[in-house]
């Protein structure tokens, strides 16, 4: 066995802690001892113990002279738990084997220069692009302080999310919906238009069969403040709160009186700069991230989802097809003006594809 087998076994124990450890990163840990893995951990949630504790904790006494694989450098700060330096030192661990560095400028290279002056040796780069593609969320965010954003649609395969009388149940199966429902248990937030909530009237919450997912917070982009106070968003039982963005430009007795009630029922509000109507949305990531929300998937409506194109807010796309056209004037996946010449799309990298039952789904980043 060599030091790929054992990180790409820290990367999936990683990879257990999706959706559940936001902030922070996603951390898997092997201890391996002469040929033998001896103990195994993975961060499990915020506020918990780090990987790296949990890995050494497994293995025992088996730590002393052992190596350590693990997925993200070694913390050398207080945080909600001590740092894993000092466990990895007093266990005897004798090597560390890191896939990538801290990306936080603050903190970069404080954990392995901490370990090295300790004699233990420090490696760096197994499995790197394998590790900032996992951890993708806490990268962007621990560098930009704001948001990764990623938009999801599910369209017929002549581009439309709804007919145009608005129904939009069911563009995608089953299959396609309950990974939707992922995505929503991995992400901080939800964000869609308040033409989407007067439409469908959404809980936007996560129902994962099988699994206790976590619901995102979301986020209702509402210029005029014209949801109605019986929408679901606001009333209905969620761990996750709702946070209403409405334009920051004066208005009137009415809606000032509105937002006092919302505020009341305890729902957010935020007040935020509005062109025409439409939310900017590179302003609002910025507020968001002071938030503290890191990762954010947006779901429609057509305007919102042009916007975000069009703002350049967006890092990654996941476009569900059906095998379906509708052949006529439905909903287009984006509405508004687009460029001239094709030559000005916005070019998608990395492309993948993942078949859903008959659906299928196209991701990349932008």
């Amino acid at each position: 066995m060599d030091d790929l087998f054992y990180m790409k076994m820290a990367i999936d124990l990683a990879e257990k802690g999706r959706g559940f450890t936001s902030p922070n990163p996603m951390v898997g840990a092997v201890v391996v001892k002469d040929g033998k893995v001896a103990g195994k951990g993975y961060h499990e949630a915020y506020g918990k113990a780090h990987a790296e504790v949990n890995a050494i904790d497994d293995a025992k006494k088996d730590s002393f002279g052992a190596t350590l694989y693990v997925t993200l450098e070694p913390c050398n700060h207080f945080g909600k738990t001590p740092p894993c330096t000092k466990k990895i030192i007093e266990s005897g661990i004798k090597r560390v084997v890191a896939a990538i560095r801290d990306p936080n400028p603050d903190v970069k290279g404080n954990g392995s220069e901490y370990l090295k002056n300790n004699g233990i040796d420090v490696i760096f780069g197994v499995c790197g692009k394998e590790a900032e593609k996992q951890n993708e969320i806490f990268i962007k965010y621990t560098k930009t302080k704001r948001p990764f954003v990623m938009v999801k649609c599910a369209s017929t395969l002549d581009g439309n999310i709804a007919t145009k009388t608005g129904d939009s149940k069911w563009v995608t199966g089953e299959e396609s919906r309950q990974f939707v429902h992922r995505l929503r248990h991995y992400s901080d937030a939800i964000m869609v238009g308040i033409d989407t909530v007067k439409r469908d009237n959404p809980e936007l919450t996560t129902r994962i069969d099988g699994m206790n997912g976590l619901s995102p917070v979301r986020v209702i982009l509402d210029s005029r403040l014209s949801i109605s106070e019986d929408a679901l968003v606001l009333n209905k039982n969620s761990d996750s709160d709702t946070i209403m963005v409405m334009s920051n430009h004066a208005p009137d007795k009415a809606v000032l009186q509105k937002k006092n009630r919302l505020e009341e029922k305890g729902i957010k509000i935020i007040e935020s700069p509005a062109e025409n109507n439409l939310i900017n949305l590179d302003i609002l990531m910025d507020t968001l991230g002071l938030m503290g929300i890191t990762s954010l998937l947006i779901e429609g409506g057509s305007r919102v989802i042009a916007s975000a194109f069009s703002q350049k807010i967006v890092d990654k796309i996941f476009f569900f097809y059906a095998p379906k056209i509708l052949g006529g004037d439905g909903v287009s996946i984006c509405r508004g003006p687009g460029p001239a010449l094709m030559r000005d799309c916005l070019p998608v990298k990395e492309v993948g594809i993942q078949k859903f039952g008959d659906d299928i789904l196209i991701e990349g980043y932008i």
